[in-house]
């Protein structure tokens, strides 16, 4: 089974901001987005990019993952981003408002001539109509391709849709651009949500994005980690019930059966695979945040 990475939060954080920075290394999250692009006005670009580039070398962020919003090559400091983080100790590269696979080819060469590491990862965001309607060319595009990120904002202004409760709005697009990632075996991140006083509304997203089947949520603010780490991560009865299914089915096995009943549920080998990833995802989730940086700190 492959390693399971927990990405329940994928918190954004202006790269500008050099407190925001320094506090990101304390913060419960998974994945941490450090952003160049919409976050940061132009004229605090290679400022920002200098900055990131510098707190990347510091380390000390544990086991956090560490990805870098760049901004889109079509802009004037596309280019440079790329090249000045290619192998600046990231984990992976955010590339916004991918539309078709060529944008994606464009940056792994981008990357190549900056001899980035093998190791170093894509993550394209969906924001717009055409890249929803293109999004599986762009999970395609590259073996560097590990995530699609759902850019929910950018795309109801797109749509000239309204922001409701319950995101009839977006489903349809969501629903495609999940089954892109899992058709190309990639990650897959809910949008934002953007009232920070609404605690119900998140959690009402949270679980929507869990039950849609998405890896985890992009978030905008620290208080937001709480929901939904607590969400993506399976709870108590979750993880009871899928060791129960893998034990079962081990008994059955034994028996020279290929199916089981857990709980007045027939359980084959798919649901067994499936326990078997809750039990991967919650032993990752409880080993934390603070393991050792592979690039120093």
């Amino acid at each position: 089974m492959p390693v399971v990475r927990p990405r329940r939060s994928a918190l954004y954080l202006p790269g500008s901001n050099a407190r925001a920075l320094e506090k990101a290394r304390t913060l419960p999250a998974d994945a941490l987005l450090l952003d160049l692009e919409d976050a940061v006005a132009p004229a605090a670009k290679d400022a920002a990019r200098a900055q990131v580039v510098a707190a990347l070398a510091q380390g000390g962020f544990g086991r956090r993952e560490r990805v870098v919003r760049v901004n889109g090559l079509g802009t004037p400091w596309g280019a440079a981003d790329l090249a000045a983080l290619a192998r600046a100790g990231a984990d992976a590269i955010c590339l916004p408002k991918v539309e078709r696979a060529a944008e994606v080819h464009a940056a792994v060469q981008a990357l190549a001539a900056g001899h980035a590491p093998a190791g170093l990862a894509l993550w394209c965001m969906v924001e717009t109509p055409r890249g929803v309607l293109a999004a599986d060319e762009i999970a395609g595009a590259s073996p560097r391709v590990a995530c699609l990120v759902a850019g929910t904002s950018d795309l109801v202004k797109d749509l000239g849709a309204r922001h409701t409760a319950g995101r009839a709005e977006v489903l349809t697009s969501l629903s495609l651009v999940l089954l892109a990632a899992r058709a190309h075996g990639l990650a897959a991140l809910d949008g934002v949500f953007l009232d920070l006083e609404d605690a119900a509304g998140l959690e009402a997203a949270c679980r929507q994005g869990r039950d849609l089947g998405f890896d985890g949520k992009t978030l905008i603010h620290p208080k937001q980690l709480e929901a939904a780490n607590r969400a993506f991560a399976p709870d108590d009865a979750e993880l009871e019930r899928a060791r129960r299914v893998i034990a079962a089915h081990a008994e059955a096995e034994a028996a020279g059966l290929g199916v089981t009943v857990v709980d007045g549920r027939l359980v084959e080998a798919l649901h067994v695979a499936a326990a078997r990833r809750t039990v991967a995802l919650a032993e990752a989730v409880a080993a934390g945040h603070g393991g050792p940086d592979p690039h120093g700190g």
